[in-house]
């Protein structure tokens, strides 16, 4: 009987030899570098900006940094600001960023000069997006132009994935993100040889470039939540009810995705679209107040530092603004990615209900939270699960977090993502 299933069950694939693997060894260090370098100069050339522009202006106007009429100014300064770069640059910034995710599309190298400036000006001018999706876009654009020129005979299906992995990478610190986003995307396409063949370069890529950020830069995602001791039955439900709340939330916005969409296109023009995306963020931002501005992630840490320094209502109102904000950002035409404001309204809604119910400890309220919107939002599986775990550093969420992703894609699997096709339909 074990002879015939072992006659049965389909040959497995064989492993390249090294030979096959070692020419791509170096190309794919080069790009992990050179995409961190990219990342970390684009973003730190944003936080100067962003430090001129939130500190000695404000301070020499003699306005409040963080007032609402200053808010409202720069977030309006900055709709104009991007939408002069998308109306009067070659290439326009790109393509419309509501229809790009993390697998952008190859662009020619015109338009990515464009796209750098327009994802700077908007890091540092307060609208609610991670710099993740444009500099994804350029760097998989250099990749290919530059790896099509040195390298002609190297496959040119190489270089996009090279460079996505080098850039989320460098974006988490770490190539575990981007062997799991490689690795998911992998599991959708035929694939020749075994997967950590076809891992192997892309995950070279990736750990270059998380090294070199690591090294570079510094980054941390450790909230210093405190850690969470044996779990409980009580925990398991509290893990169960706030990934499957967080799901639901992140649902409506997804829903609600293409319509804002369609509203800020019936403007037609960018500097029509983007500076009127800029009224409706001051307006958000009067209500939710500074810490909902921004990317997030310096913000979430200030959250984290103090969990009780805030009420649920409060949490609640910030977790509902900046849900509001990176719906509209992601409309009307600002380029930048969702994934780190998610990272925020998923961290506001676990302290609420930590607020609501001390009993749910905040690490897994954070981490639950966390978990749901990213699920609902990116519909990434395995980056979902990843970004919660390492936000809290506390091993025993690990199983919780599983257990908890289990109703939470129940809820969000086979419905629209949070991306639009050229046409503005949804992407299932």
């Amino acid at each position: 009987m074990a002879q015939d299933t072992a006659q049965q069950a389909p040959p497995t694939a064989s492993t390249a030899p090294a030979r096959a693997l070692l020419p791509f060894i170096l190309p794919a260090a080069v790009v992990g570098v050179v995409a961190s370098l990219i990342f970390v100069g684009v973003s730190t050339a944003a936080e100067k900006l962003q430090h001129l522009l939130w500190g000695p202006l404000p301070d020499a106007l003699g306005v409040g940094r963080y007032s609402v009429l200053w808010m409202f100014v720069m977030l309006v300064a900055s709709g104009i600001a991007v939408g002069l770069v998308v109306w009067k640059v070659p290439g326009h910034a790109g393509p419309d960023p509501a229809t790009i995710g993390l697998n952008a599309p190859v662009m020619p190298p015109a338009v990515l000069p464009g796209l750098v400036l327009a994802t700077a000006l908007m890091l540092a001018g307060g609208p609610s997006l991670g710099p993740e999706n444009p500099i994804i876009a350029v760097n998989v654009g250099l990749a290919a132009w530059l790896g099509g020129r040195f390298l002609p005979r190297a496959p040119g299906a190489l270089w996009p994935v090279l460079a996505e992995a080098a850039t989320i990478g460098a974006l988490f610190g770490t190539p575990v993100a981007a062997a799991l986003v490689i690795s998911e995307a992998l599991a959708g396409r035929p694939m020749r040889g075994r997967l950590w063949d076809n891992l192997l370069a892309p995950l070279t890529a990736g750990a270059c470039g998380a090294m070199t950020t690591t090294l570079v830069a510094h980054p941390t995602f450790d909230l210093g939540l405190p850690p969470m001791g044996h779990p409980h039955g009580t925990d398991v439900l509290a893990a169960l009810v706030v990934a499957s709340v967080s799901a639901l939330l992140g649902m409506c916005a997804v829903h609600a995705f293409p319509y804002v969409h369609t509203a800020f296109r019936r403007l037609r023009h960018p500097m029509l679209m983007l500076p009127a995306g800029g009224v409706v963020l001051g307006a958000l931002a009067a209500l939710g107040g500074h810490l909902t501005l921004f990317k997030g992630l310096s913000e979430i840490g200030e959250l984290a530092r103090d969990p009780a320094g805030w009420s649920a209502g409060r949490f609640a109102t910030m977790t509902v603004v900046k849900l509001a904000a990176l719906l509209v950002a992601a409309s009307c035409g600002f380029r930048g990615g969702r994934i780190f404001p998610a990272v925020f309204v998923g961290t506001a809604l676990g302290l609420c209900a930590h607020a609501l119910v001390p009993a749910v400890h905040p690490s897994l309220g954070v981490a639950t939270g966390v978990l749901g919107m990213l699920l609902a939002i990116t519909r990434q599986g395995w980056v979902s699960l990843f970004t919660a775990a390492v936000l809290v550093a506390s091993p025993g969420v690990l199983a919780l977090l599983c257990i908890a992703s289990l109703p939470a894609w129940l809820l969000v699997t086979g419905r629209p993502q949070m991306q639009l096709r050229e046409d503005g339909s949804p992407v299932r």
